[in-house]
């Protein structure tokens, strides 16, 4: 694992103790030795690491860590990645009291001064009938039409799509920096008290 890299991780990590709903990570580590991996990741209950022998690509990495996951719902996430407080329990809230297969979210650029960008899709907010979204995508050229990292699903959904292997072994995440690609499990925040962290 990369030592540049450890303080990303260690900001997602902050940034899901922060949830208020209970979650698990599975860190799926694409190829590269688990030395690196801060102890307190190896040793917290929730956060489970998993190596790869070899690299795959960060789809096939999701896909491999997928099968891990215990919860009914997950989303990815990147080592690069921060999530706002609270914003896996208002996603699983909405897509639950919806009844909805996925739910997506804003996606933002946090800047090395703090500052914040936010990415606005072109599928515009509210509820989209199935096969709508696509029609959002203007050509092939364009942007995605929806932010796709960061999507609670049902794990059994994930499952039976296929999984993430979209982004193959070739596809760069970054030319200069290859991500971790990771889990993040929430499960059902009502289901039972057990379930929700307390503060």
């Amino acid at each position: 694992m990369r030592p540049d890299r450890v303080p990303y991780l260690l900001e997602l990590y902050g940034s899901l103790r922060d949830q208020d709903v209970s979650w698990e990570w599975v860190l799926a580590l694409d190829g590269v030795s688990d030395e690196g991996v801060p102890e307190v990741l190896c040793t917290d209950a929730p956060v489970k690491v998993v190596t790869l022998p070899r690299p795959v690509g960060a789809g096939a990495a999701r896909d491999f860590a997928v099968n891990e996951v215990t919860a009914d719902w997950l989303t990815t996430s990147d080592d690069g990645d921060v999530l706002p407080a609270q914003s896996l329990s208002v996603c699983l809230r909405y897509a639950q009291k919806h009844d909805l297969g996925w739910c997506a979210g804003r996606s933002a650029a946090l800047h090395p001064d703090r500052s914040i960008t936010t990415w606005c899709c072109s599928t515009p907010p509210g509820f989209h009938a199935p096969g709508d979204v696509w029609r959002h995508w203007a050509t092939p050229d364009s942007t995605i039409p929806i932010g796709p990292t960061t999507l609670p699903a049902p794990t059994e959904v994930v499952r039976a799509s296929g999984g993430y292997a979209a982004l193959g072994r070739t596809t760069p995440i970054s030319s200069a920096s290859p991500a971790l690609p990771a889990v993040l499990c929430c499960r059902p925040w009502s289901t039972t008290t057990a379930s929700m962290r307390s503060r």
